[in-house]
C-alpha cells in the first residue's frame, strides 16, 4: 500500500511481517485501552488493525496515547515485537503481533462522532449514516463492500479483456428514448427549449458500436432511471454492460457464464458451470415468477382436475370461470398451524390480489386439519404432502393464481428457514414473450425493450399471433434476483420498423426517436446480441448486505435524496434563466 516513509512504512496488516525491525503505521485509533501505565491502541487503516503498545519507558509517547480519542489519526512508530502466547488475538490478522510505541505524533484531532465506527452493532439511522457517509465507510463492513466491488469489477474487466472485447465509453449526455422508465432530463443552454437525457442503459450506443464493426464491446457504465426505488433500485446505479457481433444465444451465454465465474470468485464464491436453464413458461408454472429461486422446492402444483369433483363452491366457481386451482406444499409449517394463522395467510393472500386462500395441516396418517378439510380428499397423497407440512391453495384466473402463490412461496420459505445457507443457484430463463398486452393503454408493450429479436420460426406470426411470439431474451437470476438480462438484437430495418408498429410507435415517431438507429440498421448491420449485469446487485449478494444502498459508495436514500450534499436542491433562479427554464414554485 502506497505511503510516505514521512507517515508510515508498512500497513497495519503488511506489518505485521516484519518481526523485529522499526516500523511506522499511520490510521485512525479503533480503540483504546488504559491499563494505567500501560495503554493499548487499536490502529486501523484500510489494511486492517494493528496492536499499538505505549509503556514508561517512553513516556511522551505514553503521555500522548492518553490524550487520544476514537478516529484520531496517527503516526507511530517503533519495534514491531511478539506477543506472548497469551496475549495472541486469533481473531485479528496480525494477532501474533505488536507495536511497542517511543515515537508518537498525532497528524488530526476528531470533532465528537455522529455515531461509533467501533462497535457496529449500534446502528445509526439511515439519513444520519449517510449524512455522514465518509464516517460510515470507515467501519470495517462498509470497507469490505467497496473491496468486494473493486475486486468483482477488476475480475470482469480481466475476463472480458481476454476474450478479446473493447472497452467504450458510451455518452452520458444523450435524447430521451422510451426504455420502459422515466428519464432524468437536463436542460441544453446552448439551444434552449432542448433537453437531453441522462442514459437509461447505453442500449442504442451499444448497437451503434456493433454497426461500427466494434464486434466485441463492453463497459462498466452508470446509468440513471427516474423511477420509485426499493432495497436493490437506486436513481443511479451501475451495470455491466456487453455486446457482440455474429453470435446466438449459446455462445453469449457461454461467454457470461465464463465471466461471471471469474468475477464471483473474486467475491470468493465458486459458482458451478453451466448454469440451469429455464423457459419462461415453464419458471412462470412451477414458481410463478421470471425469477425463481432454485436454493428450495415449494414449487406450485396444479389440483384443478380433483378440485372441479370436490364438491367444494369456491373451487368450482373459479373452474367455471375459466380459472384454475393451485397450491404450495411448505414443508414442516403445519406443525401447530391454527386457524389464526390460516386466517392471517387468508388476509396475506387477498392482499397479493387474491379472492381468498384455503389452507391444510397435513396430520398423522395423511390426514387435514382444514376448515374445509371435507372438500380436499386425497389432496396430500395427490401433492406428495407429508405429516406436518402445510397446505396453500388458490382458486383463480391463472395468473393470479400463480403469482400470488409464487410471493408466498418466498415469504414461506424465509418465514419457516427453508432457505439453505451458502448456497448460490444461477439460471438462465430463456424464451421470453415478446410483448405483453398492456389492458389499461390498450396496446402491446415489450417485455424487455424493443429491440429485443423475435425468434426466427416466429416471424410469420407477429401480426397476426402476437402474443404467441417469443423473443430471443435471455435473463441471468441468481438467488430469486434478477442480476442480467439481454436479447439478440434486431437488426434488420424492417423487422424493427415491423415491431415498433406493433407496439404502437408510428413511422413519423419511429423517425423522430429513432431515425438514428433506423439509419444504421439499413448501413450494414451485422447479427448482433448483448446483456447488462447489475454490478451492485452482484455485490450486494456476494457480501449479504440487505440493500445496494450499503455497497454503492455514496447512494441516496429511499426518496432519491442524498443527505451528505443535500441533493436535489434549488438552484439560483438565474441559472434557471440561463437554461431556458422558468421556475414552478
Amino acid at each position: 500500500m502506497i505511503g510516505s516513509p514521512r507517515y508510515r512504512t508498512h500497513s497495519c496488516a503488511g506489518a505485521a511481517g516484519a518481526v523485529g525491525e522499526r516500523v511506522r503505521v499511520a490510521g485512525w485509533v479503533h480503540r483504546r485501552r488504559d491499563h494505567g501505565g500501560v495503554v493499548f491502541i487499536d490502529l486501523r487503516d484500510r489494511s486492517g488493525i494493528l496492536q499499538l503498545v505505549f509503556h514508561d519507558d517512553a513516556p511522551e509517547a505514553l503521555r500522548g496515547a492518553g490524550d487520544l480519542s476514537p478516529e484520531d489519526v496517527v503516526s507511530a512508530e517503533g519495534e514491531l515485537v511478539r506477543r506472548t502466547p497469551e496475549t495472541v488475538n486469533p481473531e485479528l490478522e496480525t494477532g501474533e503481533v505488536e507495536l511497542r510505541v517511543d515515537r508518537l505524533e498525532v497528524l488530526a484531532e476528531t470533532d465528537p462522532l455522529p455515531f461509533s465506527v467501533e462497535d457496529e452493532s449500534q446502528e445509526a439511522s439511515e439519513e444520519l449514516r449517510l449524512a455522514y457517509r465518509y464516517i460510515d465507510l470507515r467501519r470495517p463492513r462498509r470497507l469490505r463492500a467497496l473491496e468486494v466491488r473493486a475486486r468483482v469489477a477488476a475480475a470482469m474487466r480481466r475476463a472480458l479483456d481476454a476474450e478479446g472485447f473493447l472497452e467504450v465509453e458510451t455518452p452520458v449526455l444523450t435524447r430521451s428514448t422510451p426504455e420502459g422508465a422515466r428519464d432524468f432530463l437536463v436542460p441544453s443552454r446552448l439551444q434552449p427549449g432542448s433537453w437531453y437525457a441522462l442514459p437509461q442503459s447505453p442500449q442504442l450506443f451499444k448497437q451503434l458500436l456493433m454497426v461500427g464493426g466494434l464486434e466485441g464491446y463492453y463497459q462498466i457504465v452508470r446509468c440513471f432511471r427516474d423511477e420509485d426505488l426499493r432495497a436493490d433500485r437506486q436513481p443511479e446505479f451501475t451495470q455491466l454492460d456487453v455486446e457482440a457481433s455474429f453470435v446466438e444465444p449459446p455462445e453469449l451465454q457461454a461467454l457470461i457464464e465464463r465471466v461471471l465465474r471469474e468475477a464471483f470468485a473474486a467475491g470468493g464464491v465458486d459458482l458451478e458451470l453451466p448454469f440451469r436453464r429455464m423457459t419462461y413458461a415453464e419458471a412462470m408454472l412451477r414458481f410463478g415468477t421470471d425469477r425463481p429461486d432454485l436454493r428450495y422446492g415449494i414449487e406450485i402444483r396444479d389440483w384443478s382436475g380433483p378440485a372441479a369433483a370436490s364438491g367444494f363452491g369456491v373451487f368450482e366457481g373459479a373452474l367455471a370461470a375459466g380459472g384454475v386451482v393451485r397450491a404450495i406444499v411448505v414443508p414442516g409449517a403445519g406443525e401447530g398451524a391454527s386457524r389464526r394463522v390460516g386466517d392471517e395467510l387468508m388476509e396475506e393472500a387477498r392482499e397479493l390480489g387474491a379472492k381468498g386462500l384455503v389452507w391444510a395441516a397435513v396430520e398423522a396418517g395423511g390426514t387435514l386439519r382444514s376448515p374445509v378439510a371435507r372438500f380436499l380428499e386425497g389432496l396430500a397423497g395427490d401433492l406428495g404432502a407429508a405429516p406436518g407440512d402445510l397446505v396453500l391453495m388458490v382458486a383463480d384466473a391463472e395468473p393470479v393464481a400463480q403469482r400470488v402463490l409464487g410471493s408466498l412461496r418466498i415469504r414461506m420459505a424465509e418465514r419457516h428457514g427453508l432457505i439453505p445457507g451458502g448456497a448460490w443457484a444461477p439460471l438462465w430463463v430463456v424464451d421470453f414473450p415478446l410483448v405483453g398486452w398492456n389492458e389499461d393503454e390498450g396496446r402491446w408493450d415489450p417485455l424487455h425493450h424493443p429491440f429485443t429479436a423475435p425468434r426466427p420460426e416466429d416471424l410469420d406470426r407477429l401480426e397476426r399471433d402476437t402474443g404467441a411470439v417469443l423473443s430471443q431474451a435471455y435473463d441471468v437470476v441468481l438467488n430469486g434476483l434478477e442480476i442480467g438480462g439481454g436479447s439478440i438484437r434486431i437488426h434488420d430495418r424492417a423487422l424493427q420498423e415491423r415491431v415498433f408498429a406493433l407496439i404502437g410507435i408510428d413511422a413519423e415517431e419511429a423517425e423522430a426517436r429513432f431515425g438514428f438507429l433506423l439509419r444504421a440498421l439499413g448501413l450494414g448491420a451485422p447479427p448482433h446480441g448483448g446483456i447488462a449485469f447489475g454490478l451492485d446487485r452482484i455485490v450486494m449478494l456476494l457480501t449479504g448486505e440487505p440493500s445496494i444502498r450499503d455497497v454503492i459508495a455514496f447512494p441516496k436514500t429511499s426518496t432519491g435524496s442524498d443527505p451528505l450534499t443535500g441533493a436535489p436542491a434549488p438552484v439560483a433562479p438565474e441559472q434557471l434563466r440561463e437554461v431556458g427554464v422558468r421556475p414552478t414554485v
